[in-house]
């Protein structure tokens, strides 16, 4: 490659370039300020976030830009995903200030680890090669497993860390085997290239157990069930900021992904591939409706609830084509912002010096805290799908393609798993507004969290009365992909 060669790739993967490098000087600048540092860095990471989010924004384009011998590519599509996993993960690292000072974990490494995992996000959603999407994946996984294990004098959260860790380690491997199967049958690792072998050659059962194997490393990254084991541990036992941060970018940056990678190369195996997906929408929705019924610690409901909506995002996969993967997009930008507000929500559980947990401690929050108990109340009837909440909205453009496609037996398991999930959302609002009232929370020291609450309230709350920003921003996204 000469150097001409190299400068005319740097517009491309500006945003990756500024990220990286950023970060670096970010730890260089947390190493030499020590563990006092904690709210500068963070705040030199927001700026190193916008600042890539500003060169998401310069590159757009319509068209569709190769890098790097076709291993990376920059499309509608991947800005798109680009720009909500870092804003989320800026939400995330905001949000998470006050409660690293409370829990005295102010250290300088927890935004620098939120950057390196962002970096690893940028770079899965622009893979357009195999060994790339490892590389990106591998990058996103091992910040988060330090950031798990983050608290590392509370047990719960070093098992946390530990679990992700063996887990991912488990889940890597059987990606790894599955790629190993597509090169050895296909002789390529180009998504391109592969996609040209497929049409022509078909699916031979080499490459149909390979992708079987890249699926399930994949899922497991989304925690669609079966291969949800670890969500429900690691949400409850890691601090409550990397939960949050767990449930909204590294979700997206894995969503995004799994629909590069089967409207790539893999289009033409979709009557292979389509079973799969079926068998996880169906399987996630059904325990995460289920599952989260009998859960105490909202935490751990929030983790089936999670898995849950993965179940539906799914259903966009299934139905195909254009509106599909929209769908798909707008359900992410949507589930991103009504987690994040839930968990702004929950870091403001905090009495007599400590995070609680558990739902019982929201009793009779509409007395002692109205506006915190009207921002959950929004929040769970979109989480439900209540109209007019912008929860609605999400549900109805993923259920709206898989009905046009003929798939009514699945629309209503959908249906039916939104209505009984509903009992534990519900369950939330009846101990906020019925029960006798609990100890007033004690208020934040800082009004971050609480312009970041409004905001999510407010998206929420009004989404049906300017969507078509998003609407066209994901039209223009999933046209790119799906061609």
């Amino acid at each position: 490659m000469t150097y001409q060669t190299l400068l005319g790739y740097l517009p491309a993967i500006m945003p990756e370039l500024v990220l990286g490098g950023g970060i670096m000087l970010v730890l260089l600048y947390g190493v030499f300020r020590g563990e006092r540092s904690l709210i500068s860095t963070a705040l030199l990471t927001l700026l190193v976030l916008c600042v890539a989010a500003y060169y998401v924004v310069l590159g757009a384009s319509d068209a569709r830009v190769l890098a790097f011998g076709g291993s990376v590519v920059i499309d509608p599509f991947a800005s798109f995903l680009k720009l909500l996993i870092l804003g989320a993960s800026a939400v995330a690292m905001i949000m998470a200030l006050e409660f690293l000072k409370h829990e005295k974990l102010n250290r300088f490494e927890y935004p620098v680890l939120i950057g390196l995992s962002a970096l690893g996000m940028l770079i899965m959603v622009s893979a357009n090669d195999l060994m790339v999407l490892y590389v990106g994946l591998e990058m996103q996984s091992l910040a988060l497993y330090v950031l798990a294990a983050f608290s590392r004098d509370n047990t719960r959260s070093t098992e946390a860390g530990l679990k992700y860790f063996v887990l991912g380690a488990l889940s890597s491997g059987m990606l790894l085997y599955g790629i190993s199967l597509i090169y050895g049958m296909s002789g390529t690792l180009n998504f391109d290239v592969l996609k040209g072998v497929i049409e022509t050659q078909g699916m031979s059962i080499g490459l149909v157990i390979g992708m079987v194997f890249l699926a399930a490393g994949l899922a497991f990254k989304i925690s669609a069930a079966p291969f949800h084991m670890w969500t429900p541990d690691v949400y409850e036992g890691a601090p409550t900021p990397v939960t949050a941060f767990f449930a909204a970018a590294p979700k997206v940056a894995a969503m995004g992904l799994f629909l590069r990678v089967l409207f790539g190369p893999f289009e033409a195996a979709v009557a292979q591939w389509q079973q799969i997906i079926i068998v996880l929408s169906v399987a996630s929705m059904t325990l995460g409706a289920f599952a989260a019924i009998g859960q105490s610690n909202i935490k751990r409901l929030m983790a089936y609830s999670s898995i849950g909506h993965v179940g539906f995002a799914l259903l966009g996969f299934v139905a195909g084509g254009e509106a599909g993967v929209k769908g798909v997009l707008i359900y992410l930008a949507i589930y991103v912002a009504m987690t994040l507000g839930a968990f702004i929500c929950i870091l403001a559980m905090r009495r007599e010096g400590r995070q609680v947990e558990e739902i019982a401690d929201l009793s009779g929050l509409s007395t002692t805290q109205p506006g915190l108990a009207l921002a959950l109340l929004v929040l769970m009837f979109s989480m439900i799908g209540i109209p007019p909440f912008a929860g609605f909205w999400a549900k109805f453009y993923v259920f709206l393609p898989v009905v046009e496609q003929g798939l009514y037996w699945l629309a209503v398991v959908g249906f039916l798993a939104s209505v009984v999930s509903a009992v534990y959302y519900l369950k939330i609002l009846r101990v906020i507004y019925f029960d006798d009232p609990a100890p007033r929370f004690t208020e934040p020291s800082y009004p971050g969290n609480g312009v970041l609450l409004a905001m999510s309230v407010l998206f929420i709350t009004f989404f049906i009365f300017w969507p078509a920003p998003l609407l066209n921003a994901a039209g223009v996204a999933a046209s790119s992909l799906v061609k």
